[in-house]
């Protein structure tokens, strides 16, 4: 059995201590084989946050790959280097941004999500597009046959009723597209709470898999991360949570995906 720690928005700059305390013992004690951080590592973009969350995921001593969230670059204050220049405080971690991980049995894709600039007013908002989706598609493959895919993303594509929205745009083609390439499931963050929705999409089953927050920016659950539990084709998701509660399966339908 393999198992995978999916961790999001620990938002350096308003994270918890005691969260990412608690989540870098966990890594330590269990040695999970991946941790897959899906976005918002710091709460404003700045060269002391990214230098902070970078030691941290480099502390766990395990792989990892990094999403850029829409915390990760620039806010709107500051137009100029969010349009032109929104990656150069990056250094700390530009090593494991969108690396695509591949463990035996298990490959994890990026897809970027986030936008400088959107014709929307909330551009925190998600946005798929097309040349994230191709690179993504791409890597699927040439996956090895019969592994599982996990993509992983900042904003859920299409809203999986959580209070958090994403409003992603080209969310819900994209997640058809992958789900047609053969995806198992994509990994998300943004919302704060945790969620695992199977999606049917012409009768392959996609899963939505959201982790929580390690920050003090909770929402309706504690502190959290997912656990993600693989045995050759399955797959189901624990949430862990910061409190007295041990782990929960969230997992809405955890047989197997359609092969």
């Amino acid at each position: 059995m393999k198992r995978l720690f999916h961790v999001s928005d620990v938002h350096f700059g308003a994270e918890d201590p005691e969260a990412i305390a608690w989540f870098s013992d966990l890594v330590a004690t269990e040695k999970p084989d991946a941790v897959i951080m899906t976005g918002d590592l710091t709460m404003r973009a700045t060269k002391s946050e990214f230098a902070a969350g970078g030691a941290w995921l480099r502390s766990l001593g395990v792989p990892v790959t990094l999403e850029v969230g829409n915390h990760d670059i620039p806010y709107y204050w500051d137009p100029f280097r969010r349009l032109f220049s929104p990656y150069q405080r990056y250094a700390a971690v530009e090593k494991m941004i969108e690396q695509p991980l591949d463990l035996v049995g298990i490959t994890v894709v990026p897809l970027k999500t986030t936008a400088r600039a959107q014709w929307r007013w909330n551009w925190s908002k998600g946005r798929v597009s097309p040349g994230s989706l191709s690179r993504a598609l791409t890597l699927i493959e040439q996956a090895p046959r019969g592994n599982l895919i996990f993509v992983a993303a900042h904003h859920p594509l299409i809203e999986g009723g959580t209070k958090g929205t994403a409003k992603t745009r080209h969310g819900d083609a994209a997640l058809t597209a992958l789900a047609a390439a053969g995806a198992h499931a994509v990994l998300t963050g943004h919302v704060h709470d945790p969620f695992d929705v199977p999606i049917d999409r012409n009768g392959w089953t996609i899963r939505m898999i959201g982790a929580g927050t390690l920050s003090k920016r909770v929402r309706h659950s504690p502190p959290a991360f997912n656990e993600i539990r693989v045995d050759g084709s399955r797959f189901e998701t624990l949430s862990r949570t910061l409190d007295t509660q041990p782990k929960q399966p969230i997992s809405e339908d955890s047989r197997p995906a359609a092969v």
